[in-house]
């Protein structure tokens, strides 16, 4: 069995002048963030192991839920490859894992996400929003032959109020 979450970055901030990647969250996105984080903590694996997108929202709400979750920032997998707004290329990377990651939460960008749970999971999602949370799990051993999953768990802030 393979488990995936997929969390996309929490709400970014849009007021500096900087380049896409180097945007930082928002007060809403880090709020979003925790929140979510507290509340999907139930659902988590007993071990994982977390990887990210190297552009700034990404990290932050990668650090913000590794705070909360107890998880060492300093083994979180930063990766520049995870900053992708493409499907294909996200699902080249999960298919890539080593097969000893059994559980693997991944902080990303949409579109990316939003269509790789549509492609992979057995729920629709219209969007996945800023700090979604969602889990597919696959009933394989080999990430290279991960196919359609069910999803198990979405959390969206919305969804907290």
């Amino acid at each position: 069995m393979k488990n995936l979450i997929l969390i996309r970055h929490a709400k970014s901030s849009w007021d500096a002048p900087l380049q896409d990647f180097d945007r930082p969250l928002m007060q809403r996105g880090i709020k979003d963030a925790h929140d979510v984080a507290t509340s999907c903590m139930s659902f988590l694996p007993k071990q994982f192991q977390v990887l990210s997108s190297a552009a700034k929202r990404a990290k932050e709400t990668a650090i913000i839920f590794a705070q909360n979750f107890s998880y060492p920032i300093e083994n979180i997998i930063f990766s520049e490859a995870l900053y992708t707004f493409d499907d294909r290329k996200l699902e080249s990377i999960i298919k890539l894992f080593p097969n000893s990651y059994n559980n693997v939460i991944l902080f990303g960008h949409n579109e990316a996400i939003t269509n790789f749970v549509n492609k992979f999971g057995s729920t629709f999602i219209d969007n996945v929003s800023t700090s979604g949370f969602v889990s597919l799990q696959f009933d394989t051993e080999d990430w290279q032959s991960i196919q359609s999953g069910k999803t198990l768990k979405v959390i969206f802030p919305k969804d907290l109020n």
